[in-house]
């Protein structure tokens, strides 16, 4: 309907001869377009209203981060972590809107980063509306989120300001235009020449958003080293749980909530009809944004049970924090990929996502590598193998439903596509753990070598919440404080009658 026109002139000769023709085509033209441009107008509003409502899904992940964090770590920690997740993103919105987002999509630019709409400034504009912000802006600071989780329970405060900024202002942005933007030297739809004929498929960020933030948490992890108390005097690793079961419970069903926005959202239309399908009356990017929720679901669920039984072989126990990471191990291995796979791959997805997950939990162990949330072995690792999947299981018929106009685009491995989408993929890991090991790797150290890295032993021991937040997040009693602690921190083992 936008593309059709109507003339009067061509309407003219159809209405006969009477003396009135011309002023009934002209009459019938312009209701016509008024119709059309309302059609027009309504495409616009429902495909705004979808990705808004996307933006919405993905903010809510925040809280599921704040949930998982805050049961992941202990209590004495419970109000810092929860602080840090909300100042990534109120921190994130301010420096994505003032640079992050020019560097990112700020078009016409070149390949390696945005140069226009700083503070939003000439925007919207054709290439996108406030919508198309919103959403960006919710993926950016997902991504600040995942790397607070790797340096908890030892990081000063302003350390988590310094990062969260430079990460959503600058790092991120600009793998996001490299791998997203219409410019971006590896974009799958940037016009011309595509990097080996494909460009990176990476639909919903396993290596845009999920490598992202999960290097830059292992960087600065491994800057800060680990826990007191994570390893005893043989190096032997010594479980510091979590103190809420139910808070990661809660986190990880908020997360997987914000998934269909995460992933079916990344679409940013809906009203799309398929036109080189015989069933476009029915299939169309609709459909197409049905099957990436189930492929989402199918690999996150697939990942649960694998890591469920196979925690159960490795320990002997069902273990409830384990499960739920590797049910998000899932779902960071099948964001790449969502759009352009089966569901029956998805199943394999999650398998040896699940597997992934647990391989880097051991060698983080043996290497004394410490990371409350296990960031960086589940969106780093995870993140990596997902890029790998896609490459491997992308089906011809769904890439060129998504990514069309480019006959022959290579599809996966497996599918018979050739190994040039696997190259391509496997760039994408190398520059993303290069550009954000240059990056955020500089900024640990340097925050290091400030100063403003890790807290004191004592108030390490003590807990972020009293040292450094005013008091605890729950009236609780620390059988570990010993009362060289007590006496140095009296809020330390406040009884409920102080509460």
């Amino acid at each position: 309907m936008a593309g059709f026109t109507c003339s009067a002139a061509d309407l003219r000769p159809l209405l006969g001869t009477a003396a009135n023709a011309t002023a009934a085509a002209e009459y019938i033209c312009n209701g016509f377009d008024t119709v059309s441009n309302k059609l027009v107008a309504a495409t616009y509003a429902i495909d705004n209203t979808y990705l808004l409502f996307s933006a919405y899904l993905v903010f809510s992940m925040q809280l599921g981060f704040a949930m998982l964090c805050a049961g992941s770590v202990r209590a004495k920690n419970t109000m810092n972590i929860m602080l840090t997740n909300v100042l990534d993103a109120a921190t994130g919105s301010l420096f994505y809107y003032l640079f992050g987002f020019a560097l990112a999509f700020g078009s016409p630019s070149n390949g390696f980063v945005g140069r226009h709409f700083f503070g939003l400034e000439k925007y919207p504009s054709p290439s996108g509306d406030y919508s198309f912000f919103l959403y960006q802006w919710s993926f950016a600071i997902a991504a600040a989120g995942i790397t607070s989780g790797s340096i908890a329970e030892r990081t000063q405060f302003v350390a988590y300001l310094i990062y969260s900024s430079f990460l959503t202002g600058l790092v991120y942005p600009i793998v996001s235009h490299w791998f997203w933007s219409t410019d971006g030297w590896a974009s799958p739809v940037r016009e011309g020449h595509l990097l080996f004929g494909s460009g990176v498929i990476d639909f919903a960020g396993s290596g845009v958003v999920h490598m992202v933030g999960g290097i830059a948490g292992l960087w600065g992890a491994l800057v800060e080293g680990p826990r007191m108390g994570r390893f005893d005097g043989d190096g032997k690793p010594v479980s510091l749980r979590g103190h809420s079961g139910t808070l990661v419970v809660l986190g990880t069903f908020l997360l997987w909530f914000g998934w269909y926005g995460f992933n079916p959202g990344s679409f940013l239309s809906i009203l799309k009809t398929y036109e080189h399908t015989n069933d476009s009356s029915y299939y169309g990017q609709w459909s197409a944004i049905g099957r990436t929720a189930v492929t989402t679901t199918i690999a996150g669920s697939s990942a649960a049970l694998t890591t469920l039984f196979g925690k159960r072989l490795l320990t002997g126990h069902w273990n409830v924090t384990d499960v739920c990471n590797g049910l998000l191990g899932g779902f960071a291995a099948v964001t790449g990929g969502c759009s352009v796979v089966d569901p029956w791959a998805a199943i394999i997805c999650g398998f040896i996502a699940a597997w992934v997950l647990i391989g880097c939990n051991k060698l983080a162990e043996m290497v004394k590598y410490d990371d409350p949330l296990e960031a960086a072995q589940l969106h780093g690792g995870c993140g990596a193998w997902g890029i790998i999947f896609t490459a491997l299981f992308a089906k011809k018929d769904y890439v060129n439903e998504i990514y069309p106009g480019k006959p022959g685009r290579p599809h996966g491995l497996l599918m018979g596509g050739g190994a040039r989408l696997l190259a391509a993929h496997l760039i994408q890991i190398l520059v993303v753990i290069g550009w954000v090991s240059v990056t955020m790797g500089s900024v640990f150290w340097l925050l290091k070598v400030f100063g403003l890295l890790r807290i004191s032993a004592d108030a390490e021991m003590a807990g972020l919440d009293v040292t450094s937040h005013g008091g605890l997040a729950y009236a609780y009693h620390d059988e570990n404080n010993d009362q060289s602690v007590k006496n140095s921190f009296p809020m330390a083992n406040m009884d409920s009658s102080n509460a």
